[in-house]
């Protein structure tokens, strides 16, 4: 499988770990993302690996720093994107299992290199079931933003279904 990887500053020995068990596993890794210092922003980073599973570039990523949190918040903003920071085993395979994972988050902070390994293990191995689980998925996919498009962004107008706060008062 052509698996997509990044991670921040705080995820770099998770990430060392998990490419080699990959690799090890003959997987190809596509590692995205410029090299990680101490104040880099994961939201910038993420969302270049978020992009390349949206354009099939790969077909699952992985994204490793301190918590897991920040990055599924921000990798979820993306359509075609299903992220979920996961803990353990069984999340990982129902993730894939139901909703399709596509974007598996993990944390150095949280979790150990092998506890990592075996998650990662777990994702990769599940496939989407159908049945109803393939009917929730059609009515996630249905909620994701489409593109705003040149008639949307003309003089002011608000894209299909959102309000405009023009003419609100402030206060009440």
């Amino acid at each position: 499988m052509k698996i997509g990887f990044a991670a921040d500053h705080a995820g770099q020995r998770l990430k060392g770990a998990i490419v080699d068990h990959l690799k090890a596993a003959g997987h190809t890794v596509v590692v995205y993302g410029p090299e990680t210092t101490p104040d880099d922003d994961y939201p910038l980073i993420v969302r270049v690996l978020a992009d390349a599973i949206a354009r099939g570039d790969v077909e699952r990523g992985i994204f490793t720093c301190g918590s897991g949190i920040g990055p599924a918040v921000v990798a979820n903003k993306i359509a075609g994107i299903r992220a979920a920071v996961v803990d353990n085993e069984w999340s990982a395979r129902d993730a894939v299992q139901h909703v399709d994972l596509n974007l598996l988050t993990l944390g150095e902070r949280v979790i150990g290199a092998e506890l990592a390994k075996s998650i990662v293990d777990a994702y990769l191995s599940a496939q989407p079931e159908g049945g109803r689980h393939e009917r929730r998925r059609k009515q996630i996919e249905a909620m994701e933003p489409r593109p705003m498009t040149a008639a949307d962004a003309g003089a002011g107008t608000p894209a299909p279904g959102l309000r405009s706060n023009a003419g609100m008062r402030r206060g009440g």
